[in-house]
């Protein structure tokens, strides 16, 4: 027997698929350690049975109401919306449900690391990295400058070098700059300041 037959493929898409779509949408929003390939289809097929019992009672009734044979391509429509779109959306308000106070209360931040906390809000930022050397590096941290995401090891980007004076404030920029890369195992500290030089402080 071939696994491209069409109840081992129907079977295949609608218990897998759904919840693939889901794992793939919700590890684009909070990044997350890869897993073998046995578990991820565990998970997959749990995820999609979660979907079905939401939507349990719409799918009850466009089964009863005959919705299949008196208009075909509502029902089509319908399943792309269960199979494709519905665990995209699942997956975005799982991701707010969990990042709000009483969530929080008592369950972990889905977001692992305070480094991707801070950075994914993509504000601008003055910053002083103080490297392990005692070494003060003083920069602009906005919309061109970037930081890798967990699991990836730490890394930023400032996309311009400041000059810092005797007190630690920004002097002028660096002549010349092209930015600044410095990678987490030369970090002790990072100091970050609201960029607040009259422009718009959002990316």
């Amino acid at each position: 027997m071939s696994i491209w037959e069409v109840d081992k493929l129907l079977i295949f898409i609608g218990f897998v698929i759904p919840g693939f779509i889901s794992i793939k949408v919700f590890d684009l929003l909070h990044p997350s350690e890869s897993i073998d390939s046995t578990k991820k289809v565990i998970e997959a097929v749990t995820y999609s049975c979660f979907n079905y019992a939401l939507l349990f009672i719409p799918m009850y009734f466009i089964e009863t109401m005959e919705v299949k044979n008196n208009s075909p391509i509502l029902y089509g429509l319908f399943y792309l919306f269960v199979l494709l779109i519905f665990p995209v959306l699942i997956s975005f308000a799982i991701s707010k449900i969990r990042q709000c106070d009483f969530v929080q209360k008592k369950a972990p931040h889905p977001i692992k690391m305070p480094w991707d906390f801070v950075f994914k809000q993509r504000q601008w930022y003055w910053v002083i990295v103080e490297l392990k050397d005692g070494t003060k590096v003083g920069g602009k941290y906005a919309e061109h400058s970037f930081t890798s995401s967990y699991p990836a090891p730490e890394q930023i980007y400032l996309e311009e070098k400041w000059v810092l004076d005797e007190d630690d404030s920004f002097e002028r920029v660096r002549g010349g700059t092209a930015g600044v890369l410095i990678a987490a195992d030369q970090i002790a500290t990072i100091e970050l300041f609201k960029f607040d030089n009259g422009e718009n402080n959002e990316q």
